[in-house]
C-alpha cells in the first residue's frame, strides 16, 4: 500500500506547477535574513528575495508570510546546502505527522504503521510535504495534543498547542473550542505558552516589523482565497463576515456539548477554522486529516466511519490523478458537511439515536475525571 501510495504521488505531483520546496524555500531564506542581517528585517521582501535566488538559481520567488517561529526552525538548516537542507525538512515533517498517528493509535504496532501510512496518503499531506511546508507540524501537534489530553495531561497537551502558532489561520478556532468545552488547564497553559513566544517576536522583530507584516498580510498574494468560504459559496461582504460569526457560534456551542470527546473538541476547532479564515492554501486542509483521525477513533461506528473513508479517497494521489478530482473552491463543502456532523452529534446523542456510538476510554472531560476520582 505505502509503495502504491508513493509512486502515485510520484507521478501526480511530477505534474505540479509549483517547484518542490517552494515554501520551505521560503522560511529559509527567511531564517537566512534573521541570521545575517538580524530578525527586524526578516519582512524586508527584497532581502528575502535575494537570499532565494541565492539558494536556488532561476527558481521563482515568492513573499515571506509566515509568522516570525516558521524561520526559527530552519535556522539549524541555513548552512547546509539547499537539498539536504530541504530534504531533512520533508523527511522530519511527514515523519513526526506520520509518528504522531501512530503514537496515537490503539492496538499493535502493524496497526499503528497501519493508520500512519493511510493518514500519510491524503493529497494534502503529501502536498504540504513536496512543498516543504510547516502546517504538517502543525497537524501533528493537534494529534499529539489530543493524545496528551486524552491521557489526562492538559498542561503538556497545552504546551504542545502552541506549535499554532507557526500557522495560526488554520487553527486558531482549536484553542477557543478547547476554553468552550471547559478543558481550562489545557486552554490556560497554551495562552502563556502563545503570550511568551509573542513576546519573543516582538523582542526580536520589533515594533517597526511586526507593522510591516501586518501589513504585508492585508494584501495577500493571488489565489491566497481559493479553498475558502468566499471561493466556494460566492459570498462576500458583510454576508461573509455574519456567516463566519455563525459557524464560529455553532462551534463553540458544540465543542461545550460535545465535551466528553477530546477528540471531536479538537476536530471541530480545526473544522471552524478552515471554514473562517480568509487565507487559505490546498495544502492547509491536511489538518482534516487530523481532525478525521480523532473522529474515527473516537467515533468507531459505520455510520461515522463509512464517510471518513469516503472522503479519505476523495483527497487520495488515486482521485486527484483524473478528471474525478474535486476543484479547490468544492473542498470547503466538504467541510461544511463534517461541521453539520460534528454540531449535529451531541443532538443526535441526546436523543438516543447513537446511544451506541460512545467516546473511547480515556477521552473523558475534566469534570468527569474528578467525579471518577471521588468515586
Amino acid at each position: 500500500m505505502l509503495v502504491l501510495v508513493v509512486a502515485t504521488a510520484a507521478v501526480d505531483f511530477g505534474h505540479r506547477p509549483q517547484p518542490i520546496g517552494i515554501d520551505f524555500h521560503t522560511y529559509l531564506a527567511a531564517a537566512r535574513v534573521g541570521v545575517d542581517q538580524g530578525w527586524a528585517h526578516v519582512y524586508d521582501q527584497a532581502l528575502v528575495a535575494a537570499q532565494q535566488a541565492n539558494l536556488v538559481p532561476n527558481e521563482r520567488t515568492q513573499p515571506f508570510l509566515s509568522p516570525p517561529p516558521a524561520a526559527w526552525l530552519a535556522v539549524g538548516l541555513v548552512r547546509l546546502p539547499y537539498a539536504w537542507a530541504y530534504s531533512i525538512w520533508a523527511v522530519a515533517t511527514l515523519s513526526l505527522m506520520a509518528g504522531a498517528v501512530a503514537w496515537s493509535a490503539t492496538g499493535s504496532w502493524t496497526a499503528r504503521a497501519a493508520a500512519a501510512v493511510f493518514t500519510a496518503a491524503p493529497v494534502w499531506v503529501l502536498q504540504a510535504d513536496y512543498l516543504g511546508q510547516a502546517v504538517l507540524l502543525v497537524a501533528a501537534a493537534l494529534v499529539i495534543a489530543w493524545r496528551l489530553a486524552r491521557d489526562h495531561h492538559d498542561i503538556a497537551a497545552g504546551l504542545v498547542l502552541a506549535v499554532i502558532l507557526l500557522k495560526p489561520n488554520t487553527a486558531f478556532v482549536v484553542p477557543l473550542a478547547i476554553a468552550a468545552s471547559g478543558r481550562y488547564r489545557m486552554f490556560a497553559t497554551f495562552s502563556i505558552a502563545a503570550a511568551a513566544v509573542t513576546g519573543v517576536v516582538v523582542m526580536t522583530v520589533g515594533a517597526a516589523g511586526l507593522e510591516t507584516y501586518i501589513n504585508q498580510l492585508q494584501h495577500p498574494p493571488p489565489g491566497t482565497d481559493a479553498v475558502t468560504l468566499e471561493a466556494a459559496l460566492g459570498v462576500s461582504g458583510l454576508f461573509a463576515v455574519g456567516l463566519r460569526i455563525a459557524l464560529l457560534a455553532a462551534v463553540l456551542w458544540a465543542a461545550w456539548r460535545s465535551r466528553a470527546s477530546t477528540g471531536q473538541v479538537i476536530a471541530l476547532g480545526v473544522v471552524g477554522s478552515l471554514l473562517t479564515t480568509p487565507y487559505l492554501h490546498v495544502c492547509d486542509l491536511c489538518l482534516l486529516v487530523s481532525a478525521g483521525w480523532m473522529v474515527w477513533v473516537d467515533r468507531p461506528t459505520a455510520p461515522w466511519r463509512a464517510p471518513l473513508l469516503a472522503s479519505w479517497l476523495a483527497a487520495s494521489p488515486f482521485v486527484d490523478l483524473n478528471v474525478w478530482r474535486p476543484t479547490q473552491d468544492r473542498w470547503p463543502l466538504l467541510e461544511l458537511a463534517w461541521l453539520v456532523a460534528l454540531v449535529a452529534a451531541p443532538l443526535a446523542i441526546r436523543s438516543g439515536l447513537t446511544r451506541r456510538d460512545r467516546p473511547i476510554e480515556g477521552a473523558d472531560s475534566e469534570t468527569d475525571d474528578r467525579q471518577k476520582l471521588h468515586l
